[in-house]
């Protein structure tokens, strides 16, 4: 879809695709522009998974035109189809993407099918909004980064939280030189995911819910109740546990803030030892980033399970939950998702913020639709997510491995750890593919 003017546009116009066909999974290629819309009309977008987070996203691009719903789930999808009455029904997102009509889809589904689905829509010619992770490995997140640069489609993961004024205001207190240089970073959320063991159980799957297309490209495995519909963040074949759910929210500040992009080595402090089935329900991971420019390399520390820095104890931090302290040369600043301290606090008692140079959100999903009508970008495009989701991700491979990683990004190989690739490069069965 390309930008055209009120004045070039009367209507919209179907331009035909070639769709080809693969034995299973029907992945489509992308021929031309599918729609062209003028930026006071409205997109046709079809929303992919629509309960959950999916459901919030649905709820929040309502204000386009809701063309298509899609959930392997039946129950869930007639339930959104009560409030989205006038939207074509699918349980199959290639069928809802081969009917074609669309100009853009929001993938609200499990981690495990993020990219194959982003993939089809990329290669459909649909903009796409994507939840966070971007993907459930480092090889995924970098295939359909480059996708989306190649096919020139706007993009944003669902990292809601850039959108909020407290992030923006956070990011221009350290980009001003407020505590000074930063070199040290802490970021840390409680959570929990993981230390399960795999179920031995095998109810019948329910008459409502495709398991088979559930899973997607994962390789077979008796249905249970314990993987869905929200519990698969338990299991590493599904999700990367708290770390991929959280990650690229919290670490999302501090890449912003700092201009961080990819780390050059990534070891775990402390945790339980690695376990094939499931992601650790704490962990201390430390990432380190090189020099940038004229900013300073930064050590950045992730703790999750109720760990928390070592300011903690020393009395110098507020007792808040999640968050990040960015340490500095002249102070500190903690911030959370609604709030932040400029620390020690009688030292900042007479100090000026800088007046706003970020101009607040429109709301991150309207950011992304009106970028879709007229060729804009968005802040939190796959160019910057997806490095940022990869640095997330490092730290899963990190305690997999049970090494220190260092980091290969353009080659997307661990230096000191061949076994690595394992997890690098997602395993697919057989009929699917990006």
């Amino acid at each position: 879809m390309n930008p055209l003017s009120a004045s070039t546009l009367s209507r919209r116009r179907f331009v035909t695709r070639t769709v080809q066909a693969a034995a299973f999974t029907k992945l489509l290629s992308y021929a031309g522009p599918a729609w062209a819309v003028s930026p006071n009309e409205k997109l046709n977008i079809g929303c992919i998974g629509v309960a959950n987070q999916g459901r919030y996203d649905l709820d929040n691009v309502a204000h386009e035109n809701i063309a298509a719903i899609c959930d392997v789930d039946t129950n869930l999808l007639n339930a959104a189809g009560q409030k989205y009455s006038k939207a074509r029904r699918f349980q199959d997102f290639r069928k809802m993407l081969e009917a074609g009509g669309l100009d853009a889809v929001t993938v609200g589904t499990p981690d495990h099918t993020h990219a194959v689905i982003t993939a089809a829509a990329l290669h459909a010619g649909l903009h796409v909004y994507c939840e966070k992770p971007l993907a459930r490995s480092i090889g995924e997140v970098r295939a359909v980064t480059e996708l989306a640069r190649k096919q020139k489609r706007v993009t944003q993961i669902g990292t809601q939280i850039h959108g909020g004024a407290n992030y923006r205001r956070v990011v221009e207190l350290i980009q001003s030189g407020a505590i000074g240089e930063v070199a040290e970073v802490h970021v840390w959320v409680g959570g929990g995911f993981g230390g399960k063991k795999r179920p031995t159980e095998t109810p019948a799957v329910p008459t409502n819910l495709d398991y088979d297309l559930w899973l997607g490209p994962v390789e077979p495995r008796p249905y249970s109740p314990e993987y869905l519909p929200f519990t698969w963040r338990n299991w590493w074949v599904f999700g990367g546990g708290t770390l991929a759910d959280l990650g690229c929210h919290h670490m999302d500040l501090s890449h912003w803030a700092l201009d961080l992009r990819t780390p050059e080595r990534v070891r775990i402090v402390d945790g339980p030892d690695p376990d094939p089935e499931c992601p650790p329900t704490w962990l201390i991971a430390e990432y380190q980033y090189a020099a940038r420019k004229n900013l300073p390399r930064v050590k950045l520390r992730w703790y999750h399970g109720n760990r928390r820095p070592p300011q903690f104890d020393s009395g110098l931090l507020p007792k808040w939950g999640n968050g990040t302290l960015f340490v500095g040369s002249k102070g500190m600043l903690l911030a959370d998702y609604d709030k932040r301290a400029l620390l020690p606090s009688a030292q900042f008692a007479n100090f000026q913020a800088p007046a706003p140079f970020i101009p607040d959100s429109k709301g991150h999903h309207r950011e992304w639709t009106e970028a879709c009508k007229t060729g804009g970008t968005t802040l939190c495009n796959f160019n910057y997510s997806g490095p940022l989701t990869e640095a997330v991700l490092l730290g899963n491979l990190a305690h997999r491995t049970g090494t220190e990683i260092v980091w290969d990004a353009r080659h997307l190989k661990a230096q000191n750890c061949p076994a690595a690739d394992e997890f690098i490069h997602a395993r697919y069965r057989k009929g699917w593919s990006l």
